[in-house]
């Protein structure tokens, strides 16, 4: 957890200030970029704290770039992507429209494929794309995909190259394509438009027509008087953003990256805008439908290292892009579900690493609430669960649900319903954790994680089989875990722990469906008794459904597999699930199964490669 926390690191020391934050400004010229820029680099130089964590920052990122080298008609009815806010899609690889179903693989190739009725099941086209698909959107007859690749450039030669903080990666590390096809006759899907962009790709939203892309370009600082700002392009006509359309402020210390906000009209890419703000490296995103809030870790110098997080709120209406307030809070977000904005205020779960000389890092979690127009603090709950660090949060209208973990599993219910005066209401523990939770209904919550197992020795747990549980918090003072399955033993995984997409849940089919790797301890291979951190072997690979209600608890229907030998093959491993009327579809690199809801009996299936 730590390197990937460090890995998203930010290069703006947050002070303990008591001074209001300094309002953001726009640049007017190119020349007072480069004077801004270089001052702040001078000042910095000698500070061996941003020194250190530049340096590994730019190593890291250095890793990254080269690691990136190697690599109509509707049914009556149809689930879509697990999103977080209603109306504000989220991209993934696989899409369905109720009749299609648009599956992006690894290799490269994005499928169509005419799924409904399932007994004819046919692939209709291939679009080849060159780089990484990251996620697909679909709407308005579009079909538009996410792609990421690495790009080398050429750097100035030896006796111009002056490094004033940290040798520059030899590559840049990503570039960033949005690619529009007219999908209106799926059999000959059409190129109408690609806007790129330099810069690493942090997440996006689809809201109506307009596709919103958060990215990360890092200053390539080479001498004092270079300064190289972002490009893009639309159907390849490359320009550089222009300076009004940077903001930025004062009370940074070393600018290091530019973070890019996109807007892009899928029915016209030639209309589509950018807009970027100077700081550091932007780590997580949360987007309403007027509002977008982007996260940067900063550092605090009375810790030492990585211990606020800056939140900036994006205001979006279309092509309309305007940064509109900037704010602090202490500690990390997780994910976007550490976020919510409601009733006009944003709220925040974060964990604070302390690092202290004689006993190391210390942990403590928090909650914020801030106003959402100029992002101010209006109340808080600071130093909960001390040793502890989050690993899910949920935010449900008035209520807050976090998981936080260490040796047992507290599920923490909060009340936010007074903005200025968050309260615990109450706190479960039991064995185990959650990576996920997700709401069954105003009164039951599923929690999706591990199995654990306290260690003899030491203030820590070993973790064990993927945990399913349903919680009862209709009384929120004394939250219950009414019902719970364990699946395979210590190894066993599934992306819905990283990746809320491969979630499949309907409330009113009382259907979960998640993609598992079962893994399974063999007597032979610890003989005696079983010792809590061994390992399993992967013995089973595919979706296994449930069926899940506050009335029958949780209970397991049967599983599906694409795998066409013994063992497990990379091709073949179920990544998403979906379905269409009363057939539930299951997608592999490989393949797509059709099977029927009702028994799981097997409908048809299709190749994909």
């Amino acid at each position: 957890m730590a390197a990937a926390w460090a890995a998203a690191a930010v290069f703006h020391v947050g002070e303990n200030r008591k001074e209001k934050t300094s309002l953001l400004k726009t640049f007017t010229s190119r020349d007072e970029i480069v004077a801004f820029i270089s001052a702040k680099i001078k000042s910095a130089e000698n500070d061996p704290l941003i020194v250190k964590l530049i340096g590994s920052f730019r190593a890291t990122v250095k890793t990254f770039a080269e690691a990136a080298i190697v690599f109509a008609a509707k049914a009556l009815d149809y689930s879509t992507t697990n999103i977080q806010v209603e109306g504000v899609d989220e991209a993934d690889i696989v899409k369905t429209d109720g009749r299609l179903i648009y599956a992006a693989s690894s290799n490269g190739l994005i499928s169509i494929v005419e799924a409904y009725p399932p007994e004819g099941m046919r692939v209709l086209s291939k679009i080849s794309i060159d780089g990484q698909v990251i996620g697909l959107f679909i709407g308005e007859d579009r079909l538009i995909a996410l792609v990421e690749e690495a790009v080398k450039i050429t750097a100035p030669s030896e006796s111009e190259r002056e490094a004033i903080i940290a040798p520059l990666p030899t590559y840049f590390p990503w570039r960033t394509s949005v690619r529009v096809f007219d999908v209106s006759m799926p059999e000959k899907p059409v190129s109408v438009g690609e806007v790129t962009l330099e810069g690493r790709y942090v997440s996006s939203r689809m809201i109506d027509n307009y596709v919103y892309v958060v990215l990360t370009y890092l200053i390539p600082v080479w001498t004092e008087n270079l300064t190289v700002l972002p490009k893009w392009a639309v159907n390849e006509g490359w320009r550089e953003i222009s300076p009004p359309n940077i903001y930025y402020s004062d009370s940074i210390e070393a600018p290091s990256s530019y973070t890019l906000i996109a807007a892009i009209d899928i029915l016209d890419v030639k209309r589509s805008t950018v807009k970027s703000v100077l700081t550091g490296y932007a780590s997580r995103i949360y987007m309403s439908r007027s509002n977008l809030y982007v996260t940067f870790p900063v550092l605090d110098r009375s810790l030492g290292g990585w211990g606020r997080t800056e939140v900036y709120r994006i205001a979006v209406n279309g092509l309309d892009i305007e940064c509109k307030a900037k704010g602090e809070i202490q500690g990390e977000v997780l994910n976007q579900f550490s976020m919510d904005e409601h009733n006009g205020y944003f709220r925040a779960a974060t964990t604070t690493f302390l690092y202290e000389p004689s006993s190391g890092t210390k942990m403590e979690s928090n909650l914020y609430i801030l106003n959402a127009d100029n992002l101010e603090v209006v109340g808080k709950i600071e130093g909960l669960a001390p040793g502890e660090r989050i690993y899910a949060a949920r935010f449900m209208g008035d209520r807050c649900y976090l998981v936080t973990f260490k040796k047992v599993d507290p599920l923490f219910t909060i009340d936010v319903s007074d903005p200025s005066n968050p309260r615990v209401l109450g706190a479960l523990k039991i064995p185990g954790y959650s990576d996920y939770l997700h709401p069954y209904d105003e009164d039951y919550l599923v929690g999706i994680g591990k199995e654990a197992v306290p260690a003899e020795e030491g203030d820590f747990a070993w973790y064990q089989g993927l945990k399913i549980s349903l919680f009862n918090v209709s009384n929120v003072e004394s939250p219950e875990e009414v019902a719970k399955i364990v699946i395979g033993d210590r190894g066993t995984d599934s992306p819905v722990l990283f990746d809320h997409h491969a979630l499949l849940f309907d409330r009113g089919r009382s259907l979960l469906v998640i993609p598992i790797l079962e893994a399974k301890i063999f007597e032979e291979d610890y003989p005696g008794e079983k010792p809590p951190w061994a390992y399993g072997r992967p013995i089973f690979q595919g979706a296994y459904v449930f069926h899940v209600s506050p009335k029958d608890g949780i209970k397991l229907i049967g599983r599906i597999s694409h795998m066409e030998n013994s063992g497990v093959d990379p091709m073949y491993e179920v990544k998403r699930a979906l379905y269409i009327n009363e057939t539930l579809y299951t997608v592999s690199d490989g393949k797509i199964k059709a099977n029927n809801l009702a028994d799981l009996s097997a409908v048809s299936e299709v190749s994909l490669w």
